[in-house]
């Protein structure tokens, strides 16, 4: 797909985070989708076998000028950040050129990422899944007369008849020719380019295999050629048809190539279900009043829709009429339907369940909610960790270095006196048991099941850091208002001064509020026009994050927020009014001031709730080894009451915006990683400045640009389900790595030594890939409950507050 780059839906275009950070290719990129007239092209590759692969693909693409690419060997595709001028075609002959085959979806075609994508790349894996499958079947048929024939000739030479060794020939030619021949061609296609993959050493070692074997059968004494199985395989005591052995790398090598090819399919099958929840058709509400079916590509925005109960809701918009019940599990994971009447926005790809409403589209397409949040996880599996950088390098020298181990391991061998059926057999299985595939799968593997585990519960992975951020965080910062409270404030109080009516009160008030979005200035506004009726308009309007807001009503300039406020505008608050709002404050009410023609005119107070699942979560992070810190701009009395609630005992209270930043940054410089979980405008320079940033999906644009994770689900459960799923997705990628780089260091030698038969070698290779695969996979059965399988990490935390 070609999008132009957006900074709310690109991570690599958006404002920089630095203190996250990112990766040296994070940062290339940032530069250049920062850099005017570029755009993001994500290109589907064909051919990748290893991730040497990969890493040649990616080579190519970087030469050209001003073009920064990440390939991704499991996923199979290629993101890049080129010149607008740049046609795509370019840069599909570059990949060309490193013998590989790249497309392009079109762009023409709206709709969600990945999903005409899915429509046709589905039936293009279903192919080659069957094409693998195919040669695996014919594989095995040859390959157990093969062994059974080798075995039994072996054990038995006796039984050798004229002729044996075309017998042999024929049960392993289909397997090494046409069965291996995706080996081959793959191998000869790299070396026209004058490269080298994992391809090269199957086809090399097949090749070696069987024509050792047919020197040895036809050339060499046929009554000494033999060997028993049992000492080839146990005791590597030499022998010379190695047939069998040319069988079983094809065979289990194909086995291990459709296995790969399944996981991956199951591992994005998450995102794939996103990417396919939108409908196809939309009944469509002309302005007459008639109903009409239209493809729910051809939908507009501000175009009025009808959907029926069991439907699913094409496009973001805004309920018009109706009321219904909405199924929203496939974004965020619960279970329990929400309401939505009329006036309430709804999300495209839920369904409803009850009920027909008719819905005006607002965002539709790629412009959706849904299509952006896939675009940031498909952003987010294009990023590479530091380690997983590492691995790639290793990979791109990996083939040439076995290469030169196996014919250094033949030649030293033979000088050094031993058969060269010995000699031979050390050098192939150098050949065949080293692979670079476990290599290249250990990060991309882990993170497409982790990204896909995570958006079937509504957590969305942004930024990759996160899960390498998320192994050392020690402090949990949470704002209060929308994230550990309900955010829905509701009028408690009210206390005009003397010789001021309620009615003024709340008129002058719910004016000024009205043009602001705050929780508190929404339940103030609410709460006048309901007692006071329609509000007049508040000229010169003007917020004052962390103080309050003013403007002109009536023809009077009102100032509205802390007492501080007031008094910097030259008002006295009198001792009453100050009484009933520390009065307030010590029931955990907010209290607000109100002031106009100089004087302080009265106080109310709003109440907010506190989350249902605060408590808990708050134990939740507790029990990873997290220390919880509540950051909000209210005053101190309200803070501690609703830390109490939820069982917070440090609280920083009264802050301003960029005093959120400062605290955060005050506790990183004494040593401490910190996580900030936030939803407002106010939240976003703190977010930027944390370590880990979280943000509440129902927040603003502003905070989910600065965060590394979005949270969907309206429940603070999911800090700590998204902190422990990131943990489990690094440890996943850490120990698989572990295994692949301890493998090949191990196993090399071992082989080279003549310690393992080439049999053994190849199945031990296969299981290699298998094993970091399979350990993968174990992501998408991540319990998300409180605690999961962390463990408190026992640690006591000081005191935090500066």
């Amino acid at each position: 797909m070609t999008t132009p780059t957006a900074p709310i839906t690109d991570p690599l275009t958006a404002p920089d985070s630095t203190v996250n950070e990112p990766a040296a290719d994070a940062g290339a990129a940032n530069a250049a989708a920062q850099s005017s007239g570029t755009v993001e092209i994500e290109l589907a590759i064909d051919g990748m076998t290893c991730a040497a692969c990969a890493v040649r693909i990616e080579k190519k693409l970087n030469k050209l000028d001003d073009v920064f690419a990440s390939v991704n060997y499991a996923t199979a595709t290629a993101r890049v950040i080129a010149p607008a001028a740049m046609p795509t075609e370019d840069l599909i002959a570059a990949v060309e050129r490193a013998g590989y085959g790249a497309t392009a979806p079109a762009t023409e075609q709206p709709g969600l990422p990945g999903q005409h994508e899915d429509e046709a790349g589905g039936e293009g894996e279903a192919k080659y899944s069957a094409y693998l499958r195919r040669r695996l079947v014919v594989a095995l048929v040859f390959y157990l007369p093969l062994t059974d024939l080798s075995l039994m000739l072996s054990l038995a030479p006796a039984l050798r008849f004229p002729g044996w060794q075309w017998l042999l020939v024929a049960c392993a030619a289909p397997v090494a020719l046409w069965c291996a021949w995706p080996f081959h061609r793959a191998a000869l296609k790299n070396a026209r380019h004058g490269s080298t993959t994992m391809d090269t050493l199957v086809s090399l070692g097949i090749i070696a295999a069987c024509g050792w074997s047919v020197y040895a059968m036809f050339v060499l004494d046929p009554g000494a050629t033999g060997g028993s199985l049992w000492q080839r395989l146990i005791h590597n005591s030499g022998g010379g048809i190695y047939l069998e052995t040319a069988a079983t790398v094809t065979t289990f090598l194909l086995a291990g190539r459709l296995y790969e090819a399944r996981a991956r399919r199951i591992a994005g099958q998450a995102m794939r279900d996103l990417a396919t929840a939108a409908i196809r058709e939309v009944c469509l509400l002309e302005p007459d009043g008639t109903e009409r079916q239209i493809p729910a590509t051809r939908l507009r925005p501000g175009d009025r829709f009808i959907v029926r109960p069991g439907e699913t809701i094409a496009a973001d918009g805004e309920v018009e009429f109706g009321q219904t019940a909405v199924d929203r599990s496939m974004m965020t994971g619960e279970s329990v339907p929400g309401e939505a009447a009329e006036g309430d926005r709804v999300t495209g790809g839920t369904v409803v369940l009850t009920g027909r409403v008719v819905v005006r589209a607002v965002n539709v397409g790629r412009d959706t909610q849904l299509a952006q949040l896939i675009r940031l996880v498909e952003q987010a599996q294009a990023q590479k960790a530091a380690i997983q950088r590492l691995a790639d390098r290793v990979c791109g020298v990996f083939v040439p270095t076995v290469l030169i181990c196996a014919a250094a391991t033949l030649a030293g061998w033979l000088l050094a006196g031993a058969p060269a059926e010995r000699a031979f057999s050390a050098g192939l299985a150098v050949l065949i048991i080293a692979c670079p595939c476990a290599l290249g799968l250990a990060t991309p593997a882990a993170l497409v099941a982790a990204c896909g585990r995570g958006a079937s519960n509504g957590i969305f992975v942004k930024e990759y850091q996160a899960l390498e951020s998320s192994r050392s965080i020690d402090v949990v910062v949470l704002d209060k208002t929308g994230t550990v409270t309900t955010g829905q404030m509701e009028l408690a109080g009210v206390r005009p001064a003397d010789g001021v009516t309620r009615a003024a009160l709340l008129r002058h008030a719910g004016a000024v509020e009205d043009a602001s979005e705050h929780a508190v200035a929404t339940a103030i506004s609410a709460a006048a026009r309901e007692e006071a009726g329609p509000l007049p308009r508040a000229e010169g309007f003007r917020a004052l994050p962390g103080l309050g807001a003013r403007g002109t009503v009536d023809g009077h300039e009102v100032v509205i927020g802390r007492a501080r406020l007031l008094t910097g505008h030259g008002m006295t608050v009198p001792s009453d009014l100050s009484a009933q709002c520390a009065e307030w404050e010590q029931a955990g009410r907010t209290a607000v001031l109100i002031g106009w023609e100089g004087a302080v005119q009265g106080a109310v107070a709003v109440a907010d709730t506190v989350k249902p699942s605060a408590a808990a979560s708050v134990a939740a992070l507790r029990a990873l080894g997290l220390h919880p810190v509540l950051l909000t701009g209210d005053n101190e009395a309200t803070a501690r009451a609703v830390a109490a609630a939820v069982g917070i005992d440090e609280v920083i209270a009264e802050t301003l915006p960029a005093g959120k930043a400062a605290v955060i940054a005050g506790l990183r410089a004494r040593g401490h990683r910190v996580a900030m979980v936030g939803d407002g405008v106010n939240d976003g320079p703190a977010l930027a400045a944390a370590n880990l940033a979280l943000a509440l999906g129902s927040g603003t644009d502003v905070a989910i640009c600065a965060a590394d994770m979005i949270l969907l689900r309206d429940d603070l459960q999911t800090v700590p389900d998204a902190i422990g799923l990131a943990r489990a997705t690094f440890r996943t990628i850490r120990r698989n790595l572990a295994w692949a780089f301890g493998y090949n260091v191990a196993a090399i030698p071992l082989a080279a030594l003549g310690f393992l038969n080439p049999v053994l070698a190849s199945a031990a290779m296969t299981l290699s890939s298998a094993f970091v695969v399979g350990n993968s996979l174990r992501l998408q059965r991540y319990p998300f409950s409180a605690t999961g399988k962390e463990r408190p990490s026992g640690r006591r935390h000081a005191r935090l507050h500066p």
